[in-house]
């Protein structure tokens, strides 16, 4: 897999459980109507987007090396997106929410490699390559966005999620794959969408991750920058959406200016955006970033922030105040007035300092959980990490001492002393002892045939995040998504129509062809007479030639098709006056 990416070092410093998600891009999958697709969108995004989209828009489809009539190389981008400083890797549709946030950390785009079908041509709810490659590359060359998005994946993969997310992101992760795939059914998608509708409708409390995944929408994918009477598109949604990017600079819009409210602002994947934010610039992103930030659990650490991680259900880190950083999937905290006081995980559990495992303290040492006081010892001012080996000499914290220890909360812990670990600042953070019996009243919750007790030092949390703190403790090579992007059936029509493609865009290219431009037309106009992009681009190559009489057959046969097709009728019109000065409508 790795030999496709080679182009680009930062993708070699992923760490494995980012590289699972990882395809390679087979570019010969890409068939000639995929390209025609690129190719339209493309042309016209860039005649438009122009006129509305950040003056960086333009710039950045150059220093990107994002081409107008070829669907984009992921080894091309990469060998131009080193030079700002980025990566690029295929992936397969959606991704978990925190993963999709790490890529972004490593200053590395995610990209779906499937292209939308022609019949989504405007638009798609499952993102695919016109999305990620022609709407988020482009804005990335500029510094400040690109800092924006790399701070933003930095503190995003530390979101804590609740359960509910999961099940959502699953749940339109499958309402993408069927809304974008041919034929399927409606009453599976009617399916799929009452899913998405009730798990919206029934969420609960906003998450962390809800929450900053609300933002990213509003910036990310959807934002407008400028002022709200005059504003400029940036958002990848829509600069990838031939459709929504022309509908979003009308007053059917509503433009708000962007502040941290957005967090709260739900949104509808499957619906064009009833409203959007309008930040006045890049810069003012990042403070709305940091303000979000400062509400999160990673900052704020405390009770709230372990009945967090204790509500997700997934693998988290709590930090205490010594440094140290216990791992694992937490399942109680006893609290007394406000606080905790006593922190339980359960199953595999690392402990580390600094993003780094403690020598002695990984999963299979710590295979049946972790508990230990928080706090500062009752009736003592002074707690454990700010004692002097004086102090701790004088309370008997000390090598083979048997002591008791009594915690504010009522937490006791009694046993012999084996050892202590020290941070760098010199301060214990981690006690062992044998012969140990911990206590919570009269709740026991360790016992001396459990073996030896490793308590954790700190007086309180002050941060708690998703994931573990070091990546390498944890196996966590093991995503596998419950539904699979669906390819498109391959009828002797649709191989006969994807040939005709294939001829018109030889014939431009000045590459040897199988039949003439007046053969395609007949047998298009004759075999597939719904079909309306391959039209347009016989009648752009008849200008070329001045070939007027064909020109006039092709213009015809698209008034046909725009009678009986009325819902593209403004597409082909749109296709027709990239290379007509007066559009025939």
């Amino acid at each position: 897999m790795e030999a496709h990416f080679e182009s680009n070092p930062l993708i070699d410093r992923l760490p494995e459980h980012l590289k699972q998600f990882i395809k390679p891009q087979d570019y010969s999958d890409y068939t000639p109507i995929n390209q025609a697709v690129w190719r339209y969108v493309m042309r016209k995004n860039v005649d438009y987007l122009s006129k509305v989209a950040h003056s960086s828009y333009l710039d950045g489809l150059k220093k990107t090396g994002l081409e107008i009539d070829n669907i984009p190389n992921m080894y091309g981008m990469n060998r131009i997106l080193k030079e700002i400083g980025w990566a690029a890797v295929a992936v397969d549709g959606f991704i978990p929410p925190n993963a999709f946030m790490e890529f972004q950390a490593y200053n590395v785009l995610v990209i779906a490699s499937d292209i939308r079908q022609l019949e989504h041509i405007e638009y798609t709810p499952a993102p695919d390559i016109i999305h990620e490659g022609a709407g988020h590359a482009p804005i990335i060359a500029n510094p400040e966005y690109a800092e924006y998005l790399r701070r933003f994946g930095e503190i995003g993969c530390k979101a804590i999620s609740s359960s509910r997310d999961y099940e959502m992101y699953e749940a339109i992760r499958l309402l993408s794959i069927l809304k974008e795939a041919e034929a399927t059914p409606q009453e599976e998608i009617k399916k799929a969408e009452d899913q998405v509708a009730f798990l919206q409708n029934n969420m609960g409390k906003l998450s962390e991750m809800a929450r900053i995944r609300n933002l990213h929408w509003w910036t990310v994918e959807y934002g407008l920058i400028g002022t709200v009477e005059n504003p400029k598109i940036y958002g990848a949604g829509l600069l990838s959406s031939i459709g929504e990017s022309a509908w979003c600079m009308t007053d059917e819009v509503k433009k708000i200016p962007y502040d941290i409210s957005a967090a709260d602002q739900n949104f509808d994947i499957t619906k064009p955006q009833p409203q959007l934010y309008v930040t006045p610039d890049f810069a003012h992103l990042s403070l709305v970033l940091e303000e979000f930030a400062n509400t999160m659990a990673l900052r704020t650490g405390g009770l709230s922030s372990l009945k967090k991680l204790i509500k997700s259900n997934a693998l988290g880190t709590i930090e205490l105040s010594t440094g140290i950083q216990i791992s694992g999937v937490f399942t109680n905290v006893i609290e007394e007035e406000g606080k905790p006081v006593y922190v339980q995980t359960t199953g595999k559990t690392a402990l580390s300092y600094r993003e780094k495992e403690l020598v002695g303290h990984g999963t299979q040492y710590h295979a049946e959980g972790f508990g230990s006081p928080i706090g500062k010892l009752k009736g003592i001012n002074l707690a454990i990490e700010d004692m002097s080996p004086r102090d701790l000499r004088a309370y008997d914290i000390y090598e083979a001492e048997t002591v008791t220890l009594e915690f504010e909360g009522n937490i006791t812990v009694t046993g012999e002393i084996i050892t202590g670990s020290r941070n760098l600042q010199g301060e214990i953070i981690i006690i062992s002892f044998k012969n140990c019996t911990v206590t919570h009243n009269d709740t026991i919750l360790f016992e001396p045939e459990w073996g030896i007790y490793d308590m954790a030092v700190g007086k309180k949390v002050i941060s708690a995040f998703s994931g573990p703190a070091d990546v390498n403790s944890f196996d966590m090579i093991s995503h596998v998504p419950s539904s699979q992007t669906i390819k498109a059936k391959k009828s002797p029509e649709r191989l006969e129509l994807e040939e005709l493609y294939r001829n018109i865009r030889n014939l431009r290219e000045g590459k040897p062809a199988h039949i003439s431009l007046k053969e395609a037309f007949a047998a298009v106009s004759a075999n597939h007479p719904s079909d309306w992009l391959l039209s347009i681009e016989i009648a752009e190559l008849a200008v070329k030639e001045n070939n007027h009489d064909l020109l006039e057959k092709t213009i015809n046969h698209l008034e046909k098709v725009k009678q009986n097709r009325p819902e593209v009728a403004h597409l082909i019109s749109g296709g027709i006056g990239l290379f007509l000065e007066k559009t025939t409508t």
